[in-house]
């Protein structure tokens, strides 16, 4: 089990924070598995400076994937419209 820090904005810290938000859509450039702790530190982009706050949330599922294998939606859709993700309760 790993322990991952991460940035975020203070919209969507906020929205992690009032239980709103349980998911979390990142670049898939660091490895993140189910079990993993991962550590949201409110990073405020206008001051460029950490605020001090952060959320700590077990990972209970990741979802990997390529734009070229997204469920074999074509790429001039995918580029178009974009992406959803809804998150279910």
């Amino acid at each position: 089990m790993s322990i991952i820090k991460k940035k975020t904005w203070p919209e969507l810290f906020e929205a992690v924070l009032s239980g709103k938000k349980n998911f979390d859509l990142r670049l898939n450039d660091f490895d993140v598995n189910e079990g993993d702790t991962l550590i949201l530190e409110e990073y405020d982009p206008k001051t460029q400076e950490y605020t001090g706050r952060k959320i700590e949330k077990k990972v209970t599922f990741v979802s990997k994937f390529k734009l070229d294998e997204l469920f074999n939606w074509p790429e001039k859709e995918v580029k178009e419209k974009g992406i959803q993700v809804i998150s279910l309760k």
